[in-house]
């Protein structure tokens, strides 16, 4: 899942999802086998999160299995069932209301669900039934250095290119691709890429569709890769060519060159990540959810 705006004028629930690639480049280079990212974790039927610890996942809050009801209370790594202890969600997170939803698709305004998105503490933490033994987990990135990175995305979800945007009838759990992309922006919880056109692209630029919200953000190479972001929600600019073409009636399209994904701010909240992972479950008091929604202003 990807938490588009896009998603949301077509009124489906929003989401980030899988890598659309650039228009001239074989798809080919971009796909990936399962064994490139061994802590990657596959949500119940569309989203994916990281493994962090031996017991723990992180993702992003809207993809986590208790945010999506029906689904079954397992993840998937490494190919094998885990079972879900359970799902804790940042104090602050807050789903984007209905209501919001609804207007914009009246209005075509899209400023009001915009800043409610960047409003928004898009992460939880999963706790396992048991250990994962067999799969590292991913250290988690400390600085405050993102600006500028390029970065690593991975996902399994809906693909398409920078011309034609995302497939709208592509799978939202597919083949593992890889893509890379340039951080322009950031702010306490997020960090943000663009989709550049050729020649400006990287090699293999890409963003992430739909399908793969709270999939990684990763800065290093191999076992040293650290998570920097989780994919949350996406989209386009005032002034993106798409917009002035825009009508009533007709169908949004995803993955536009020029598109800005967002992706949650990992370093802004590892002091609730780890206040969490070391507490135990019956000791989660109004002090500690005090704290964490204290935590994203202490650290910036």
């Amino acid at each position: 899942m990807k938490w588009s705006l896009a998603f949301c004028l077509l009124a489906v629930s929003t989401a980030v999802g899988a890598v659309v690639i650039r228009a001239d480049v074989d798809d080919a280079k971009y796909r990936v086998p399962a064994s490139a990212f061994p802590a990657l974790v596959d949500m119940p039927g569309e989203g994916q999160g990281v493994l962090i610890a031996p017991q723990w996942v992180v993702t992003a809050a809207h993809a986590a299995p208790m945010q999506m009801q029906g689904m079954e209370d397992e993840v998937s790594i490494g190919g094998v069932a885990r079972k879900v202890k359970r799902v804790v969600t940042y104090p602050g997170y807050k789903k984007l209301p209905d209501q919001l939803i609804t207007e914009a698709l009246a209005s075509g305004d899209l400023s009001k669900m915009s800043a409610f998105l960047a409003s928004s503490n898009d992460i939880a933490l999963i706790e396992l039934a048991s250990p994962v033994k067999d799969v590292t987990p991913v250290s988690l990135y400390r600085g405050n250095k993102e600006l500028g990175m390029t970065v690593e995305l991975l996902g399994k979800g809906a693909t398409g290119n920078g011309t034609k945007g995302q497939d709208p009838h592509s799978a939202h759990r597919t083949v593992l691709r890889r893509a890379f992309n340039v951080i322009v922006g950031d702010d306490a919880r997020y960090v943000w890429y663009r989709f550049d056109p050729p020649p400006s692209a990287l090699p293999l630029e890409g963003i992430t569709g739909s399908g793969d919200s709270g999939g990684p953000l990763l800065v290093g190479d191999g076992s040293s890769r650290q998570l920097v972001g989780l994919a949350s929600w996406g989209k386009y600019p005032t002034g993106h060519p798409f917009w002035r073409k825009w009508a009533p009636g007709r169908p949004f399209v995803e993955g536009l060159y020029g598109e800005i994904v967002y992706a949650v701010r990992v370093s802004s909240y590892i002091q609730w990540i780890e206040g969490v992972i070391s507490a135990p479950a019956n000791t989660r008091t109004q002090l500690q959810s005090a704290e964490a929604n204290n935590s994203i202003q202490r650290t910036r």
